[in-house]
């Protein structure tokens, strides 16, 4: 048995959750992935999986192994780009984790060309707003937005920056009037993004020296980024949002933001890594094309949040 590959076919039933998806992205038959599991698991005198009918369930000693074995495949990889040089193409699987609209509007468009800069590399993009344990569900990087630090179990850094924007349609303050202070928000609808660190209805407005204090009322509660773009695209009320959630609906007018004279504390979005093992040169050489690729897009008031951001740091 190769332990190489025998390692990166586990890894492959872990990531895909069965047997016939690790032989998918294996390219090899099922009857094939099936011997090596149970050959790695004889050598191991573990088991690693608990098979149901509902599918495949790594043990406690698979996880481990899982998370020793991704740690190996990415230092032979790191090593073996170290060997080939600056130009070496990257190669394996990548597995990235985003929220589904910041990712639909700003990543997914972008991917292609990074693909064609490694044209080895495979890329594994799961679509979320929840977040999950990294390890777990054998992420390689996250771009999570809000609040976030380096804790036990994952490090954090901090790669852009939005403005946060009080934004509606027309037809929307047409009908209920636009608010002439922050304070006006009050007597009208909030369509509340319900999660924690990028949402809420407690904000500072701040113009000059002064500051206002306001919490906005709503009858409507939502949970994901994209039920939040619908309601408001729906005329239901106005949201308080970052402006790269609205972009394309803020560039062609169908969305427009008041009270610009005041400002709301700005948003991070953040590369996030697992604890525990290095990020590899996949992930780092992704949330560099990231950042790139943010930068490019920036609109002249993100370009004046990184610059202040830069001076603070």
């Amino acid at each position: 048995m190769d332990r190489f590959m025998a390692m990166e076919t586990f890894i492959s039933v872990i990531e895909t959750g069965s047997f016939s998806g690790g032989a998918r992205r294996m390219k090899v038959g099922q009857p094939a992935v099936s011997k090596t599991i149970a050959q790695l698991e004889a050598k191991l005198a573990v088991r690693l999986f608990v098979r149901t009918t509902r599918g495949l369930t790594p043990t406690e000693a698979g996880q481990r192994f899982y998370e020793r074995a991704k740690h190996a495949i990415e230092a032979a990889e790191e090593a073996e780009l170290q060997a080939r040089g600056a130009g070496a193409s990257l190669s394996g699987t990548l597995r990235v984790y985003a929220g589904v609209t910041f990712a639909r509007l700003h990543i997914v468009p972008a991917i292609p060309e990074f693909l064609a800069e490694h044209p080895e590399l495979r890329l594994d993009v799961v679509l979320d707003d929840r977040k999950v344990d990294l390890l777990q569900e054998g992420i390689d990087v996250a771009l999570r937005m809000g609040r976030v630090k380096d804790s036990g179990a994952m490090t954090a850094r901090k790669i852009a920056e939005s403005p946060r924007l009080v934004l509606g349609t027309p037809p929307y303050f047409a009908t209920s009037g636009v608010p002439a202070t922050p304070a006006d928000l009050r007597t009208h609808q909030s369509v509340i993004y319900d999660q924690r660190g990028v949402g809420g209805t407690d904000w500072t407005f701040r113009r000059g020296g002064a500051e206002v204090d306001v919490t906005v009322t709503g009858r409507l509660h939502i949970s994901a980024a994209e039920g939040v773009r619908a309601a408001v695209l729906a005329h239901a009320g106005f949201a308080i949002a970052s402006q790269w959630m609205f972009a394309p609906e803020l560039k062609s007018g169908a969305v427009k933001a008041v009270l610009t004279e005041w400002t709301l504390p700005p948003i991070g979005l953040w590369a996030v890594f697992p604890a525990g093992r290095m990020a590899s040169a996949k992930a780092r050489a992704f949330v560099m094309f990231v950042e790139e690729t943010l930068r490019r897009a920036a609109t002249p008031s993100q370009k004046r949040i990184a610059r202040r951001s830069a001076t603070r740091s």
